[in-house]
């Protein structure tokens, strides 16, 4: 049984990212299942340090736009719309060339508060960050 609102699409999802930190790093919905999303994102000039490793806050960003975009696809965004509050990552495996891929599962889906867990892998499947990030679901004032 899936999470969503309503029937996702990639396309859609990509869509969605249109003209935001999330397009400008390329990052791409790749995966849509009944309880995760995955996105893909290059290691590249726009997401290494100066000494050419995997940023630690570009695997945050991919992390947060994953996870961010799954929350708000849980709720009705007619009555309400979801923000991160904290998030956290441990970089565990160094990256210094290729596509990431995060993965984000909910560890918790409540009315006010969710909880999404994202796991980074390197195109060998090697795990380079886990993330976890808490979210506010915020009710829309009716008009």
């Amino acid at each position: 049984m899936t999470i969503w609102h309503k029937p996702l699409t990639l396309e859609g999802l990509n869509q969605r990212s249109q003209k935001t930190l999330a397009e400008h790093l390329n990052i791409k919905f790749t995966d849509i299942g009944d309880d995760y999303l995955s996105a893909t994102m290059p290691v590249d000039h726009r997401t290494i340090q100066p000494i050419g490793l995997l940023h630690g806050g570009a695997n945050c960003v991919l992390a947060e736009t994953v996870a961010s975009t799954a929350a708000n696809c849980v709720v009705d965004q007619a009555v309400a719309y979801c923000v991160g509050q904290e998030i956290n990552a441990n970089h565990v495996r160094a990256a210094t060339k290729g596509i990431v891929t995060a993965t984000s599962h909910p560890l918790h889906l409540g009315t006010r508060s969710q909880v999404w867990q994202t796991e980074i892998v390197n195109q060998a499947n090697k795990l380079i960050c886990v993330s976890r990030m808490t979210i506010a679901v915020i009710n829309r004032k009716k008009a």
